[in-house]
């Protein structure tokens, strides 16, 4: 039974050993790019691909590329708008035109003319008889019945009628639509900083997820340390108890010691592939992809040593959010402008080219097509609307109230955010000295105890307190060494210095 339990706890010790060995940076080459290899990237690496593969990112370029779009779209509005025209209309009924005569006298009605004008047109009204009569519809010439009207009247116009043309339409002066102009330029400014914060927020969840990647590793080391330690003590203790150095209950304990341990080294270990599953999703690449990083948390520890409170005062000068409210109230400034031009007077030019046929009959070859066109200026004052420009402007004005304060309170909670950045990498500082210290110290009792029971004069309940003083201040180094630099990288999304040029403009491609 001892034989088969040292073979097992030979085998699993063999198992936790190469599990580590898929999660140390150097265990694999980087040169090594198949599909079924695994590929150790750096923390720039999976930045570059993040920021090529994020979906968040990929949107928010898209979200650009409208708003431009929609900017030339509105600067459209200035050239001429040019529309092309054609129709066709089949009279169904003609219309009848009546007209009356006058017997001679001015009347009531102040008629006037008398029948001496109508009868100088009587050579019109013969030949405009003639075609009615064409038509079925005779007409009576005014002045030859007996009464002062006529009952009988003359059919107007033809059957067919066609009608095409072009026409042409700019403003000349519109300070309303001026104004849309700068908002839809100031919607586009709006769409590549909300394109810079997705990119922001893209950045700092990498980073600390590739750091919760180092943060697990550095737990599954420590837990398979004290795995591999209780091995060597069991075996030991085994021995010991063999030649009846030892007692039952050493033996017992020891066993329970090693058995405990193995939980500990696979929730590790599976700890360390959730969080490799969540940078692979957070960088936008196949889960099924074997990845790994490379480096370790130490490497971090070098730049907690340095005085922070050069940051007691930061700027928010290049925050994404105060940028955006920013634009946000230049927009509702414009908008106010806006309005307040809808008082003013337009003017815009017009021009139109029409052909127009008439005809009674299907032949296209003998129309005669008459051209109509006209060139001209159209000036509109608003005079009255029911109050709707002053209510729009009004309102314009509130929401502009409104943004201000959102941007109070909004640079509030942000100043209160960094100061508690500043306090927890202080506090981590502060930790991470002690829990350094820590190690050192139960590093060196642990090696006391395991000596002291080897020769048999401790007990393994004295190097197991040792074992447990030593894991828990190694992983509280770990964890202040994570604390710091996840506090660090959001400190750096706050004060937003990523994607930002020389001169303080954005630089979707400057990091």
């Amino acid at each position: 039974m001892i034989k088969k339990r040292l073979i097992m706890a030979a085998a699993l010790m063999g198992i936790v050993t190469v599990a580590s060995g898929q999660y140390r940076a150097d265990s694999v080459p980087v040169e090594a790019q198949s599909d079924t290899s695994t590929v150790v990237i750096t923390l720039d690496d999976a930045l570059k691909i993040a920021l090529s593969e994020n979906v968040a990112v990929k949107v928010a370029d898209k979200e650009i590329e409208r708003s431009q779009y929609a900017k030339k779209g509105t600067y459209s509005s200035l050239f001429p708008q040019v529309t092309g025209s054609g129709s066709y209309q089949r009279t169904i009924k003609k219309q009848i035109m009546y007209m009356d005569s006058d017997s001679g006298g001015d009347d009531e009605e102040g008629g006037g003319g008398g029948f001496g004008m109508l009868s100088s047109l009587a050579p019109y009204f013969i030949r405009i008889n003639e075609l009615s009569a064409m038509q079925g519809m005779p007409l009576i010439i005014p002045g030859e019945s007996e009464s002062s009207s006529s009952n009988s009247g003359f059919a107007v116009g033809r059957w067919n009628t066609y009608n095409y043309g072009v026409s042409a339409a700019m403003p000349l002066v519109n300070a309303q639509l001026w104004e849309s102009l700068r908002i839809s330029g100031q919607a586009v400014d709006l769409a590549v900083e909300k394109a810079r914060s997705s990119r922001l927020d893209m950045v700092t969840q990498v980073k600390q997820a590739y750091y919760a990647v180092l943060l697990a590793k550095e737990a599954f080391n420590v837990y398979k340390e004290v795995y591999e330690n209780a091995v060597e003590n069991f075996v030991q203790t085994e021995r010991r108890y063999k030649a009846e150095k030892a007692s039952e209950l050493e033996y017992t304990r020891a066993k329970s010691v090693v058995a405990g341990a193995i939980p500990n080294v696979y929730n590790a270990e599976s700890s360390v592939m959730l969080a490799l599953w969540q940078l692979k999703a957070v960088m936008g690449v196949d889960l099924s992809r074997n990845i790994d990083v490379a480096g370790a948390l130490g490497d971090y520890s070098t730049q907690m040593f340095r005085d922070i409170h050069d940051n007691d005062d930061p700027s928010l000068d290049y925050n994404t959010t105060l940028r955006q409210l920013e634009i946000q109230a230049d927009q509702l400034a414009s908008t106010v402008k806006m309005y307040k031009a809808a008082y003013l007077p337009t003017l815009s030019a017009a021009f139109s080219y029409n052909m127009i046929a008439m005809t009674n009959d299907f032949k296209f070859s003998e129309y005669k097509w008459s051209p109509y066109s006209y060139v001209g200026l159209s000036l509109n004052i608003p005079i009255f609307t029911g109050f709707k420009r002053h209510y729009d402007v009004k309102q314009a004005k509130v929401q502009a109230v409104e943004l201000d304060l959102q941007r109070i309170e909004a640079e509030r909670q942000l100043k209160i955010a960094i100061r508690q950045y500043l306090n927890t990498m202080e506090t981590s500082m502060n930790s991470y000295n002690a829990a350094a210290e820590a190690v050192g110290l139960a590093r060196k009792a642990y090696d006391i105890a395991a000596k002291s029971y080897k020769i048999g004069k401790g007990t393994i309940t004295e190097m197991n307190d040792a074992q447990l003083t030593l894991t828990q201040a190694s992983l509280q180094q770990s964890q202040a060494v994570y604390n710091f630099i996840v506090a660090k990288s959001n400190l750096e999304k706050t004060l937003g210095y990523d994607f930002i040029d020389d001169e303080g403009n954005v630089d979707l491609d400057n990091m």
